[in-house]
C-alpha cells in the first residue's frame, strides 16, 4: 500500500480523535502514525495483517517449493534480472547464491517474523555487485593486505 496524505495521521490525532482514527485505519487497512518526537508507525487493521501474513507465508513456501526443483529454480534465476537489475554484475553462480539466500530469507520473514534478514541479504549482495561494477574499485578490493588497520567502530 503507498502511503498517500490521507493514509497518515498525527500521534495528536491519535491521542484527541482514536475512535475517528480507529475507523479509518479499518476502512483503508492501515494509517501511518506519525510522531514529531519518535519512530512513525502504522495503526493497522488485524484481519488486513494477519492476510497479509498468510500471503507472504504461502508465496514465501511456494518459492521454497520451486527451489527443490531443478527446473523451477532456473525460472527463479531468470526472474532475478527483472526484479534486481544490478545482477547483471555478478556471476551466475553468485546470482544462483543470492536467489537461495533471498528465498531463505522470506521463509524466515514469513515464519519466524524475522524481516530484516530479507533487507540484510539485499543489501549484501547490491553491495558485491556495486563494487564488481567498478572495474578499479574490484581490482582494489580483491588485492591482498597484511597488517593491523586499527579498531573498527560498530554501530548498534
Amino acid at each position: 500500500m503507498n502511503v498517500t496524505d490521507t493514509d497518515t495521521v498525527t500521534f495528536s490525532d491519535l491521542s484527541r480523535r482514536p475512535k475517528e482514527v480507529a475507523e479509518r485505519a479499518a476502512r483503508l487497512g492501515r494509517v501511518r502514525v506519525t510522531h514529531r518526537d519518535a519512530d512513525d508507525f502504522y495503526l493497522t487493521a488485524a484481519d488486513k495483517e494477519d492476510l497479509r501474513d498468510q500471503s507472504l507465508t504461502t508465496a514465501s513456501r511456494m518459492f521454497l517449493a520451486l527451489m527443490k526443483h531443478d527446473a523451477a529454480a532456473r525460472t527463479l534465476l531468470l526472474a532475478m534480472p527483472d526484479v534486481f537489475p544490478w545482477v547483471r554484475h555478478l556471476t551466475e553462480d553468485e546470482v544462483r547464491e543470492f536467489t537461495v539466500e533471498l528465498v531463505a530469507a522470506l521463509s524466515d520473514a514469513a515464519e519466524l517474523d524475522a524481516d530484516v534478514t530479507t533487507q540484510e541479504v539485499i543489501a549484501g549482495w547490491r553491495a558485491t555487485a556495486r563494487i564488481k561494477a567498478d572495474p578499479s574499485a574490484y581490482r582494489d578490493a580483491k588485492t591482498p593486505t597484511s597488517g593491523d588497520f586499527g579498531s573498527v567502530d560498530v554501530a548498534a
